[in-house]
């Protein structure tokens, strides 16, 4: 069983982590082993998005996580990943989880969080595309591309993109047959990593 935490906080634009999370809960009811769970940066409680939708988490990551995925939202403006940066709670969780050897990834500009604790230095990603250059300022090897997989760290490009990255992750830890399948039941044309 591949255990997927998507970590969510006050401000996360919502396609970010929603989106994901219904392409792998979708897989795993395809028979896929994928455990999929939405998790938040600070514990339980409730969170709310950037578009002011309210969501309520049970817990915070765990240590037994295999995937941990940062969505983005408020890079350019607004709360979400600025504060999150300033929190530091967050990317000490990421940096942890990284460290135990755990995948981790972002969705957007979640890989500003990501590039703010050293992780893509020097290592292919992606981000939306606004956020490209400051990914290239931070020493990252930008790639201009729906999702990037290198390994222990995957980065998906703006909003959307993070349901081809999320497809990918079922492909990669399940089958291409289930990806398909999830594809096809959502109604998504699927664009290719684009290296």
């Amino acid at each position: 069983m591949t255990n997927i935490e998507i970590v969510v906080f006050d401000g996360f634009d919502d396609l970010d982590a929603i989106a994901p999370y219904e392409v792998l809960r979708t897989a795993a009811g395809l028979g896929a082993q994928i455990a999929t769970e939405l998790v938040g940066t600070h514990g339980p409680g409730t969170i709310t998005t950037s578009h002011g939708m309210r969501i309520v988490v049970d817990r915070g990551p765990s240590e037994s996580a295999d995937v941990l995925l940062v969505p983005g939202g408020g890079y350019f403006h607004g709360d979400g990943i600025r504060t999150e940066l300033e929190r530091r709670v967050l990317p000490r969780l990421v940096e942890a989880a990284h460290a135990r050897g755990a995948i981790v990834g972002s969705i957007c500009t979640g890989a500003m969080l990501l590039a703010a604790t050293g992780i893509t230095a020097g290592r292919r990603a992606t981000t939306h595309r606004y956020a490209l250059d400051d990914l290239r300022a931070s020493g990252a090897e930008v790639v201009e591309g729906r999702f990037v997989d290198d390994g222990d760290l995957v980065t998906a490009a703006g909003v959307t993109a993070g349901i081809d990255l999320a497809l990918h992750l079922v492909e990669r830890f399940a089958d291409a047959q289930i990806a398909e399948r999830v594809a096809v039941e959502i109604e998504h044309e699927r664009r290719l990593v684009a290296s």
